[in-house]
């Protein structure tokens, strides 16, 4: 028996990095991806709906303008914005803990592990990283290696650089590593790299 595709509505963010594709149901953020993953965008989609149907629909949920305010330097306007990105319990964990790394910081998979009181699931914690369905509002752009470098992003790394150069990270001159700060970091934010 075949399921009726579920209905979402989908918008496109023109931003300085290109068309940024916005889906949502009627009452969360369900995806954000890049031009050029759309692809990866609707196969993530597909594990979690049996059928999608994507419609226009100009700023669904508000959700257009909070990244266009994010992309013009408000940097909290991503916060509040619910999501729904289905994916196994340990996933959601992972994908939700992402959450708590502010603009302008990063952590390493190590770290985000070890928020989790799991310090042993560096490489689980990358592979669910890997398959976030929502970039920019689920910030696993703000995640890199335990030796500061720009490692896999799903929205490539183009993408990850100019994402965290908009928050103030600064990156060494071959722009795929974070500069080491210099003082100390804030220890309540697990943080292992700041501004």
């Amino acid at each position: 028996m075949t399921h009726p595709p579920i209905t979402l509505q989908q918008d496109t963010v023109h931003s300085p990095i290109g068309k940024i594709y916005v889906v949502t149901d009627e009452t969360a953020l369900c995806a954000v991806d890049f031009e050029g993953y759309e692809d990866r965008m609707m196969k993530l989609l597909g594990k979690r709906y049996t059928a999608v149907e994507l419609v226009d629909s100009a700023n669904p949920l508000g959700v257009s303008d909070q990244i266009q305010a994010y992309l013009a330097g408000q940097l909290d306007s991503l916060d509040e914005i619910p999501t729904e990105t289905g994916g196994t319990a340990f996933q959601q964990q992972v994908w939700q803990q992402l959450k708590r790394i502010p603009p302008g910081v990063v952590w390493s998979y190590g770290d985000l592990a070890q928020s989790l009181n799991n310090p042993k699931a560096v490489r689980a914690v990358g592979m669910a990283n890997s398959l976030n369905p929502i970039s920019i509002v689920l910030p696993c752009h703000r995640v890199v290696g335990a030796n500061r470098q720009l490692t896999g992003y799903a929205g490539g790394l183009e993408h990850k650089r100019w994402l965290l150069l908009h928050e103030g990270v600064r990156l060494t001159a071959d722009q795929n590593q974070v500069e080491r700060p210099t003082g100390t970091t804030s220890a309540d934010q697990l943080s292992i790299f700041s501004n």
